[in-house]
């Protein structure tokens, strides 16, 4: 891995006041205007610079067999062998968390849909010391989701395989998870990737809460 990580841009809303903000060289880089993008997320993405820099992420199915390959190359490999079978995939990105007394664990989910066939899931799990809002750790998911897309889209574009990002938020205001919903959509689809929330959100409500 190089000494950068590039996170992309992201531009929220058709207003072209609004602001953009840029990781580039680890650093963010914001244009004048009326910022959606919170630092909530910037102080997220340059977290991630220096974590996916410094530690080797762990992956697992959902048996608990664990890989030792990074996950780009997991997909790419489960891609070329899937195709090679004669199945039509998609991809769904979803994380979950559940908190234990000061402690938070979050699971991220990589699912592999076959069509009409089933599906196999990549897991990473990680534990993490917080004590914070529900709506920071509902975007707290969202980050782990789109730290994953990111490092894999280009993989699924180059095999022809489409996303999902999902988030484990509920669109009934009623529900607490709700506040963080305005957010996280504007995020994942102001980095270009298709948003699903609950109930359709499966590979962060289903495959991830199991594994957390």
């Amino acid at each position: 891995m190089g000494s950068t990580q590039d996170f992309g841009s992201c531009s929220l809303g058709s207003d072209p006041n609004e602001s953009t903000i840029e990781i580039r060289n680890g650093k963010p880089e914001t244009t004048t205007g009326r910022s959606f993008i919170t630092h909530h997320f910037i102080n997220y993405q340059l977290k991630y610079v220096e974590k996916m820099e410094t530690q080797q992420q762990t992956w697992q199915n959902m048996n608990g067999k664990i890989f030792q390959h990074s996950i780009t190359q997991l997909v790419e490999e489960a891609i070329i062998r899937e195709q090679a079978n004669g199945h039509r995939l998609k991809v769904c990105v979803g994380s979950d968390s559940h908190v234990y007394g000061n402690a938070i664990n979050y699971a991220t989910a990589v699912v592999f849909i076959r069509e009409g066939k089933g599906a196999f899931t990549f897991i990473r799990k990680e534990r993490e010391i917080q004590n914070i809002s529900i709506k920071e750790r509902m975007l707290n998911e969202v980050n782990k989701s789109v730290e994953i897309a990111y490092a894999i889209c280009s993989v699924l574009d180059a095999y022809g395989v489409e996303m999902e990002v999902h988030a484990d938020i509920n669109t009934d205001p009623d529900f607490k998870s709700n506040v963080a919903l305005k957010d996280a959509m504007g995020y994942i689809l102001g980095m270009g990737y298709v948003f699903k929330a609950k109930p359709y959100a499966f590979a962060s409500s289903n495959c991830a809460d199991m594994m957390v």
